[in-house]
């Protein structure tokens, strides 16, 4: 062999090593990542028991309530006073409804704006 020839193959050696070591270096990342999450696995309490299962209440199961709610007013600002900021407003909380009547879409309307329909009339 002559010098040009081992100057080719010097190179090629180290070419097939660099896959090598990438591939070793990604299999020890996946060992630790599983070895990380087996040992996090172990620190967790373990696993209720079907005893301790959540259970029906004794007078059975809990039924839908269905009832049509209404918002509190927002405050009346006083002559001369000034308007309220959202910062000063609370969660606007609801109320039962006097009517038990469910609301309706008008005929003819999907319900939704934009969505196509004729609208009422």
């Amino acid at each position: 062999m002559n010098t040009a020839s081992m100057q080719l193959a010097a190179p090629s050696g180290l070419l097939l090593l660099v896959p090598i070591v990438v591939a070793v270096a990604v299999l020890v990342v996946l060992w630790g990542g599983f070895w990380l999450g087996n040992r996090v696995k172990l620190g967790e309490p373990p696993r209720p028991r079907p005893e301790e299962q959540p259970h029906l209440p004794p007078e059975g199961a809990v039924h839908e309530i269905r009832e049509n709610r209404e918002p509190d007013d927002v405050p009346v600002i006083p002559k001369g006073g000034r308007p309220l900021t959202p910062y000063e407003l609370t969660n606007m909380r609801t109320r039962p409804s006097a009517s038990k009547d469910r609301p309706r879409w008008g005929k003819g309307t999907t319900g939704s704006f934009g969505g196509g329909g004729l609208g009422a009339h």
